[in-house]
């Protein structure tokens, strides 16, 4: 039985339990579909535990997942605070979760980021984000939007059905050692991969509900398969 190490970034938000409920959502639909296809799941919130948990967790598994949350602070890629909207930041998850980014890279382990992921996996590798990016995101009661993507390289998921996104951020300067292997029509950069080492991410919400049977379970078994081939 495979594993994997979930990282998201806290287990509970008393200012924004709307919020909380929504990253719930979508954690479940990750812990579902993956235990449903066989995979050992531990679920572990990144400011909640000490950086030697999460290390020890991530280490132990087969495949090492960052999940989605709030913005990323940018000092951790040196810029100011650039956003029209200001919404706190948990820097300690950040830490954490790059914390864990960097360990994984560093040994060679899978590692697969999903939207914050992404935009972390990108920052831990010495890129930058564009901090506000307008169409990719719902409205407040729906959050989601189905985004279309050009795939530059074959992908597991890339008849999945719709790529459902909600982020008002985005990789800009890619990090060391990063391609991008799909686009939105924009331009946004919607996945991104490793050239050498077993480290995928998506910019879309493929461990949502509807889709985490389609989109993370095949993603997760390939990139498995990749890191051993």
């Amino acid at each position: 039985m495979p594993s994997a190490a979930l990282v998201h970034i806290r287990d509970t938000r008393p200012d924004a339990p709307h919020y909380q409920a929504l990253l719930d959502d979508l954690n479940g639909g990750a812990v579902t579909a993956l235990r449903a296809a066989g995979w050992d799941v531990d679920l572990r919130p990144a400011a909640d535990e000490s950086l030697d948990t999460l290390l020890d967790a991530a280490r132990r598994a087969d495949v090492v997942v960052i999940l989605g949350g709030e913005d990323v602070d940018p000092q951790a890629y040196g810029s100011p605070d650039l956003r029209p909207r200001w919404t706190p930041y948990d820097t300690a998850a950040d830490e954490a979760q790059l914390a864990v980014i960097r360990d994984t890279v560093a040994a060679g382990r899978p590692l697969l980021g999903i939207c914050r992921g992404m935009q972390l996996v990108n920052v831990a590798l010495g890129g930058t984000l564009h901090q506000d990016i307008a169409g990719h995101r719902g409205s407040v009661g729906d959050p989601f939007v189905a985004t279309a993507v050009r795939f530059d390289r074959p992908d597991p998921i890339s008849a999945a059905g719709d790529l459902l996104c909600s982020h008002h951020q985005s990789v800009d300067r890619l990090g060391e050692g990063l391609d991008a292997t799909a686009r939105a029509a924009d331009g946004t950069i919607e996945a991104v991969r490793h050239r050498e080492l077993p480290v995928w991410a998506y910019q879309w919400h493929l461990e949502h509900p509807l889709s985490a049977d389609r989109q993370l379970v095949p993603a997760m078994a390939a990139l498995l398969t990749a890191s051993t081939a």
